[in-house]
């Protein structure tokens, strides 16, 4: 696959919030992702895709309602991807939330084996 390819389903997947679909289609087994902030709920770097299956669990299950995903057109140079992600949601016990993220990976072999999250 590819780095343009992989882009294109990757935004695909992300604007149906089909998030774990795209993580165990496109990602490598030993990912790197690297969130913008350590949480009580989050480490700052994920490593191997178990555990970033495995994040995304958690998170979903911290959400009460998606009321809406929104994700740019893809910008691809070589072997990087970023796009916007923008989520309208509320989380379990908390208000209702906009949040915006510019989401930037790195592919080799046909694979995502890094991703960057910036706020």
């Amino acid at each position: 696959m590819t780095t343009q390819q992989i882009a294109d389903r990757l935004v695909e997947l992300c604007r149906k919030g089909d998030f774990e679909t795209a993580q165990k289609e496109l990602y490598d087994e030993s990912i790197v992702t690297i969130e913008p902030v350590e949480t009580e709920n989050f480490e700052k770097e994920t490593r191997g895709l178990p555990a970033i299956l495995s994040k995304g669990k958690k998170f979903y299950n911290m959400v009460e309602t998606v009321y809406a995903i929104t994700v740019s057109d893809p910008i691809v140079a070589s072997h990087a991807i970023a796009f916007v992600l923008s989520m309208d949601l509320k989380m379990k016990e908390k208000d209702r939330i906009n949040m915006a993220e510019l989401c930037v990976y790195e592919t080799r072999d046909g694979k995502v084996i890094y991703e960057h999250f910036f706020m």
